[in-house]
């Protein structure tokens, strides 16, 4: 009998997932992921792209601030 779980299909993108990316596991408060994602929804883009983006644009908005003393 054949040991492997799942179907082949979901074992190669597991393996090609695994291999390419990096997980992150934000934790948010119990109601805030609805509201992120019709966030997402409004932009017309996935969550997953919604939050990248939004890290992306912090990101280039602090290398952009002066430092404060």
């Amino acid at each position: 009998m054949d040991d492997k779980k799942g179907k082949s299909s979901t074992r190669a993108k597991n393996k090609y997932n695994s291999a390419n990316y990096d997980r992150l596991y934000p934790f948010v408060p119990k109601g805030q992921k609805a509201i992120y994602e019709a966030a997402a929804k409004a932009a017309g883009m996935s969550l997953n792209d919604y939050i990248i983006t939004a890290i992306e644009e912090k990101m280039k908005r602090d290398k952009e601030e002066p430092p404060q003393d």
